[in-house]
């Protein structure tokens, strides 16, 4: 890899835009922090992966996490939290590129808030050594189910904007 292609891949407009997006990513999981699991980052590090690509949605997920945390509280689950995120982001990603369906779309943007509650479920679990994973995991259900229907929600009125606003960001010099 040569400098100039270095210097491409980051650049000041590169840093800047993954820069706004993890602000627009921290506020928006601030602004609905009073509704557990429902807030629009799940969906915004989707789209951010889905249009920017997977490393840049994996950075700004942890970026957001991190502000958002130092809001919010932070400790050892903000590990925890931006491994779920870069794996559901992983696993999700590429089924999501693969259709063009806007109700399929929103199903998948759905399964990442029920598989990033499995994720980190298990986490919590190996790290705190519970003893009895079901019990765990259970209890986090509906948690988790506010998380798939506010990133359906979210995935329908984010994406047409994200769509038509974010290559004007990526390409306009």
């Amino acid at each position: 890899m040569d400098a100039r292609t270095d210097s491409i891949k980051w650049s000041a407009r590169r840093i800047a835009l993954l820069g706004l997006l993890s602000a627009v990513s921290y506020v928006g999981r601030l602004v609905f922090s009073f509704i557990p699991n429902v807030q629009p980052m799940s969906v915004i590090l989707l789209l951010i992966s889905h249009y920017l690509g997977i490393i840049d949605g994996i950075i700004v997920a942890s970026l957001s996490v991190v502000l958002s945390n130092l809001f919010l509280g932070f400790g050892p689950w903000t590990i925890y939290q931006i491994l779920s995120y870069g794996l559901v982001l992983l696993m999700i990603t590429p089924l999501f590129k693969r259709c063009s369906s806007r109700w399929y779309r929103a199903f998948l943007a759905g399964l990442l808030g029920l598989l990033y509650g499995l994720i980190i479920s298990l986490l919590f679990v190996y790290s705190y050594r519970v003893n009895h994973f079901w019990a765990y995991y259970l209890r986090g259900i509906p948690f988790d189910l506010n998380h798939c229907l506010g990133n359906i929600v979210f995935y329908l009125l984010l994406d047409p904007i994200v769509k038509k606003r974010l290559p004007f960001l990526i390409n306009n010099d």
